[in-house]
């Protein structure tokens, strides 16, 4: 019997086993050179001298801090997390990125943000709606009071914050990014609690499919209640800034001081709370 002269072909790895969920989701989710932009322009509005040490909580992989140490040769920044492999991942992959001397004005530390600081900071973030990770009101005080602790005296704290009439719903969305789709899913929520599960997960056009990449259980909380913890830990002042649209209707990622807002189906903001 003749052998076939054909050769079986070796299966290719699908783009899901090969992908990166780390790196997905700083493509997918964060824009830190945004998110600095934002963080340096509100400062020089409410403050008159320059920004030293910044400390990112619930850091990921610290890409914000990373930019934040890339921008000026004065920038400090401290990353807190839980979780060591992200922080790993980070030091690996967006520490490892800068010059030395960029790294060497940068510390990640495995830590509860709980933890009182050992330094003052000037700038504390908490980004990508981390926070709602607190299901508890006295939980949430309790964070924010040692967020105020941890500022210097004229210090700013900012954060961002979710809604919409469809952020309450069992929902799943997607968006196409470069080479791969993000899915966003809003898999249970409960009224009365207003707890909820979350998943992110990844498709590629090879078929394959990364999913729960991400989950999240947390609490949708409001503007209102957030801005009010604030106030009622010891805040001065704590400022909403919400995102105007371009001529085409589309968010224009331009977000400035505001006191009221039209309803929408998702939205996004950013507070300030100054010490």
């Amino acid at each position: 019997m003749k052998k076939s002269s054909k050769r079986r072909r070796k299966s290719s790895p699908s783009l899901a086993s090969t992908a990166d969920r780390h790196r997905l989701y700083e493509l997918s989710v964060q824009c830190a050179e945004a998110e600095i932009d934002f963080v340096e322009e509100t400062w020089r509005a409410l403050r008159d001298r320059p920004a030293e040490l910044l400390r990112e909580d619930f850091c990921g992989t610290a890409a914000t801090a990373c930019e934040w140490v890339r921008r000026d040769p004065l920038h400090v920044a401290i990353g807190v997390d839980l979780d060591g492999s992200v922080l790993d991942w980070g030091e690996a992959n967006n520490v490892a990125a800068l010059s030395e001397e960029q790294a060497g004005r940068i510390e990640l530390r495995q830590q509860d943000v709980l933890e009182p600081a050992d330094e003052l900071a000037d700038i504390a973030l908490a980004m990508n709606f981390s926070y709602y990770l607190f299901l508890q009101r006295h939980e949430l005080l309790a964070y924010f009071r040692n967020v105020l602790d941890g500022l210097m005296d004229d210090g700013l704290f900012l954060l961002d914050a979710y809604g919409g009439y469809d952020a309450p719903r069992n929902i799943v969305e997607e968006r196409e990014c470069e080479g791969f789709t993000y899915i966003w899913e809003q898999s249970a929520f409960d009224p009365i609690t207003h707890r909820m599960h979350c998943h992110i997960h990844f498709a590629f056009p090879d078929g394959s499919e990364l999913p729960n990449a991400f989950n999240y259980e947390w609490r949708l909380w409001s503007v209102p209640e957030v801005r009010d913890l604030l106030l009622e830990c010891g805040f001065k002042r704590v400022t909403v800034y919400w995102q105007g649209w371009d001529k085409h209707g589309e968010p224009d990622g331009d977000y400035k001081p505001a006191t009221r807002a039209d309803a929408d189906a998702g939205w996004i903001c950013y507070l300030s709370a100054e010490r």
